[in-house]
């Protein structure tokens, strides 16, 4: 019944050439995410079991530190490289479209260097309060050299979307998992067998750094290849004051997408920083733990939005928009169908899942993960909720819902964390979710119920 019922449900998604077109960048996507989330759990297994909860939660609380600086220096450089090289190749102006990616690329590169020195001194402050050691200041000082390695791998990640090079970030993406794993495998072997007993964290936080700077760098490579391929050896000297009659709606965009990625720094980025700064490091290995299964339920899903978004900017720019109401609601179908199915297996066999895999000493994870599953099944039917918005010229309201968010979050977040742990943490996750996403949704289909109806193509 349900072989037949997907069957049914396959057909009917595939018969518009849009929600082909999706479905194909989303599995070229989705290919590269299935093999590196597989190698990125092996990794995260052989991080776990060598380093005990307490090392684990360490591990995280350096990574995500490092990741939240980048993002609060991060303009999105991506979304801004999708909506305006796009538009901009679509009225046939090639000159203002890569003065767009320059532009971009030359910010980004601004922002990441200005983001490392934030890391570097920053770092003795986050070794006393998150770590609750000022003895690994060095380590989040190494690990922060991952942020110069994304020199400007945002535009370079939005350039190839929009030319629909997704399958050279599938394999990129691949590459940087399994380097970090095999790296990781060395490690976990010569620790386990080698030299049991030695303090193995530093040498898994460069595997780390080894394998995203090969991403990163791989990326910016596929990009500055694929401008040249476009638009001629010369497009890096396109003239940024052709960009002057749109700079108010470019930095108008840039401003509220970096706006929107610092609010998520609260409500959801840094969930690993906010335990470790009530509970320490111990509870925020569970929570990573916990975290890192729900991102199962979102493996497939995760690649949707990118694939979504680009197609969403054209038919906008087309006026198409019962093409954008079927692809909104076709994917609805299809990411909450597979949540459904797989919220339900983890719930089922969660515990035997964390007590094979991870060891038994990692359980009280668990209940953790139960209420995460709650938030992540309504963020993955929805998923399009903010690629919608900014698609549609409205980059303004989900930075105005995520503030609001943002503060009854940081208001609840002193209330009960100190009391629950990660356990309120997760709830406030999930309730951010629903409070968010509800919003952005019904903000979307009030814009389109304003559009008019047509034909949809075949």
């Amino acid at each position: 019944m349900v072989r037949a019922w997907l069957s049914r449900l396959s057909a009917r998604l595939l018969k518009n050439d849009l929600i082909r077109r999706v479905v194909r960048n989303s599995a070229y996507l989705f290919s590269a995410t299935g093999l590196s989330a597989g190698m990125g759990m092996l990794q995260g297994i052989l991080a776990a079991r060598l380093l005990g909860v307490y090392g684990f939660g360490l591990l995280g609380t350096i990574t995500m530190f490092t990741s939240v600086v980048n993002k609060l220096a991060s303009f999105r450089m991506n979304e801004l490289v999708v909506k305006y090289v796009g538009q901009y190749t679509e009225e046939g102006r090639p000159e203002r479209a890569a003065a767009v990616f320059k532009t971009a690329s030359l910010v980004e590169i601004l922002t990441s260097v200005f983001a490392y020195l934030v890391v570097f001194l920053a770092a003795p402050l986050a070794a006393r309060i998150f770590a609750k050691d000022p003895a690994v200041t060095t380590w989040f000082q190494v690990y922060g050299l991952i942020v110069l390695a994304n020199l400007m791998a945002e535009s370079a990640t939005g350039f190839l979307q929009i030319f629909d090079r997704f399958q050279w970030i599938a394999v990129l993406n691949v590459l940087q998992s399994l380097a970090t794993l095999l790296i990781i495998s060395g490690i976990f072997f010569y620790y386990e067998f080698l030299h049991p007993g030695g303090d193995a964290i530093l040498p898994v936080i460069l595997a780390y750094l080894v394998g995203k700077t090969l991403g990163a760098l791989g990326l910016t490579g596929a990009a500055l290849f694929e401008a040249t391929r476009v638009w001629g050896r010369g497009w890096w000297r396109a003239p940024i004051n052709s960009l002057r009659a749109q700079a108010r709606e470019l930095i108008g965009f840039g401003i509220n997408t970096n706006l929107s990625a610092t609010i998520n720094l609260v409500n959801k980025d840094a969930e690993i920083l906010w335990v470790s700064f009530f509970r320490g490091p111990l509870e925020a290995g569970y929570y990573k733990l916990a975290l890192a299964l729900a991102n199962i339920v979102q493996m497939p899903v995760a690649p949707l939005p990118q694939a979504t978004y680009p197609e969403l900017a054209r038919e906008v720019s087309r006026s198409r928009w019962d093409n954008m109401r079927a692809v909104l609601r076709q994917g609805s179908q299809m990411a909450g169908g597979y949540s459904v199915l797989t919220t339900t297996g983890l719930i089922l066999f969660g515990t035997l899942l964390i007590r094979i895999v991870y060891g038994a000493e990692y359980l009280p994870a668990y209940p953790a993960l139960i209420i995460l599953l709650v938030g992540f099944l309504f963020a993955n039917t929805f998923y399009w909720n903010r690629i919608a918005l900014l698609a549609l010229g409205q980059p303004g309201y989900p930075t105005r819902v995520n503030l609001i968010a943002a503060i009854l979050k940081i208001g609840l977040a002193f209330m009960l964390i100190p009391r629950y742990g990660y356990l309120g943490s997760a709830a406030l996750l999930s309730g951010y979710y629903v409070f968010s996403i509800t919003l952005n949704v019904r903000k979307t289909i009030q814009i389109l119920r304003r559009q008019p109806a047509q034909e949809l193509p075949a």
